[in-house]
C-alpha cells in the first residue's frame, strides 16, 4: 500500500468514526437540526469544519454552488453518484438535511491552493479558456465561468485541489463517475490527455473563484 492509499484508508476510517460518534447528535427524531452542527460533527472528517478540506483527495466545498451540492448530496442518497466513504455518510442524513447543509457550505469562504505546477500553467491557461480545436476539447470557461467560479448545477472549480480534479476527470472517462448532466463531462474527459488533465488540474489550484 502506497502512502496516498495508506492516507486514504486512514481519512476514510476517520469519516466512518465521525459518523460512528456524532451522528447521534446529528441524526435523529428531533426537529431539524442546524447545518452547522452537521457540517462541525459530520462533514467535519473530510471537508472541515467550513469546507475547505486540506485532503488533496477530499474535495473543498467551501463558497461551492448551492444549486450544485444540493444535487450531488441527492445523488450520494439515490446511488447515482458512488463513493464508499460518501455514501455511509448521506445515509445518515434527512432528506430535509440537504438544502440547509447546501446554503451552509455555499456561504463560506473558499481559501484557494497554492499554485500549481508552474512548468503546466500556461497549458492549463489555454485548457481552461480555450479548450483543445483539434480534439474537441471544450474551453472548461464555457460551464464553470470565469476563474472557475462555476454557475447553478455547474460546480466552482477555481482553487480546488488538483488531485481531486484530476480523480474525477479519470472517473468521467472511465464512466465510474456517471451523473454528470447530458454525459458531458464523461464525452469531455475521455477527449483530455493526461498532460491536459494535469495541467488544467494544476491551474485551477490557483485561482479564487469568485
Amino acid at each position: 500500500m502506497n502512502h496516498v492509499d495508506r492516507a486514504h484508508s486512514q481519512v476514510s476510517a476517520l469519516c466512518r468514526a465521525a459518523i460512528g460518534t456524532a451522528a447521534w447528535l446529528v441524526i435523529g427524531p428531533a426537529a431539524a437540526q442546524d447545518a452547522k452542527t452537521i457540517a462541525a460533527t459530520v462533514c467535519v472528517a473530510c471537508h472541515t469544519e467550513d469546507g475547505n478540506s486540506v485532503i488533496p483527495m477530499f474535495p473543498k466545498i467551501a463558497g461551492q454552488q448551492e444549486t450544485y451540492v444540493i444535487k450531488q448530496l441527492k445523488d450520494f442518497m439515490s446511488g447515482r453518484r458512488k463513493s464508499d466513504v460518501m455514501g455511509p455518510i448521506v445515509a445518515q442524513l434527512k432528506p430535509e438535511d440537504v438544502a440547509p447543509l447546501a446554503a451552509y457550505f455555499s456561504q463560506q469562504k473558499l481559501m484557494p491552493s497554492a499554485p500549481g505546477d508552474k512548468d503546466v500553467l500556461g497549458l492549463g491557461k489555454m485548457i481552461f479558456y480555450d479548450g483543445n480545436e483539434e480534439t474537441g476539447v471544450p474551453a472548461c470557461v464555457g460551464c464553470h465561468q470565469a476563474l472557475g467560479a462555476g454557475f447553478d448545477i455547474y460546480p466552482r472549480i477555481g482553487g480546488q485541489h488538483a488531485e481531486y480534479i484530476r480523480q474525477q476527470l479519470k472517473n468521467f472517462a472511465a464512466g465510474e463517475r456517471s451523473n454528470d448532466p447530458s454525459r458531458y463531462m464523461r464525452v469531455t474527459a475521455k477527449r483530455l490527455s493526461d498532460e491536459e488533465a494535469n495541467a488544467v488540474a494544476q491551474y485551477l489550484m490557483g485561482l479564487g473563484g469568485k
